[in-house]
């Protein structure tokens, strides 16, 4: 006589041909899922990236025709004599590089950045200098060339962080590019802050100096870049002994910097 199963027992043991089957056939789709879903991502951030340079690429290629018409320190200047109650404050007027003082261009070379003409964006050698000389505890100081100001100035926040050492950097390589060197210094010397709401080489000449960029002495240039690391602190027009000092250096390399043509 034949043993008939119960529908209990068939039904335990379709449960567990189900759980067996199912024990191996999801790790597989998980892994094609996740397979997939990383492909999707990897798809994305390529696109991402992708639209990331067409815009800053567009961006910066516009600015080597376009002058910038301000940068995010002046707005943040501005805002910052609101709070103290001052009134708002922002002098500036484009000068073509042509009009600029060669003296006030080799001052800029000599006093911020003598290697700019040799180098492509970033100056090794000063960041090694710099890296070392903050490491033994000395007077901080950078090792940022003037085309990595430029680009900071221009297209950056102010501040300092890792995130914005990385844009610097990118849009640093794209100016080099894009710009070359004589671009990049016409934009520098008309974006960098010279004063308490006085910004370029216009502005510094007439507030300090009553006269055209083009027609500057040697000194008069040296004592607009000695002081550019702190401008709001120092003034061209009443220099300390310290900015005498670091100005007349400036004049003495002057004769050793050459400027693009």
């Amino acid at each position: 006589m034949a043993i008939k199963r119960t529908p209990k027992k068939n039904q335990f043991r379709n449960k567990s041909s189900y759980k067996h089957k199912n024990s191996k056939t999801f790790p597989v789709k998980d892994r094609l899922l996740t397979l997939l879903q990383q492909r999707k991502f990897g798809v994305f951030l390529a696109y991402v990236t992708l639209y990331f340079i067409i815009i800053t690429g567009g961006w910066v290629l516009i600015f080597r025709f376009v002058n910038p018409p301000f940068t995010l320190l002046m707005l943040q200047r501005g805002v910052e004599r609101k709070f103290d109650g001052k009134d708002w404050k922002l002098e500036k007027r484009w000068v073509s590089y042509d009009e600029l003082s060669d003296n006030l261009k080799r001052a800029a070379i000599a006093g911020e950045d003598a290697n700019f003409m040799q180098h492509v964006g970033f100056d090794i050698k000063a960041i090694r200098e710099a890296y070392k000389k903050n490491q033994a505890g000395k007077a901080m100081r950078g090792g940022s060339t003037i085309s990595q100001q430029t680009a900071k100035n221009v297209f950056l926040w102010p501040g300092r962080s890792w995130l914005r050492k990385g844009f610097e950097s990118y849009f640093t390589i794209l100016i080099e590019l894009l710009w070359g060197k004589k671009r990049i210094l016409e934009v520098y010397l008309n974006v960098i802050e010279t004063g308490d709401g006085l910004y370029g080489a216009h502005a510094a000449t007439h507030a300090y100096f009553s006269k055209a960029p083009t027609s500057l002495t040697k000194k008069q240039a040296a004592l607009i870049i000695a002081v550019l690391p702190n401008p709001r602190r120092w003034s061209p027009a009443r220099p300390t002994s310290y900015i005498n000092r670091k100005a007349n250096a400036i004049v003495r390399y002057m004769g050793h910097s050459s400027i693009p043509d």
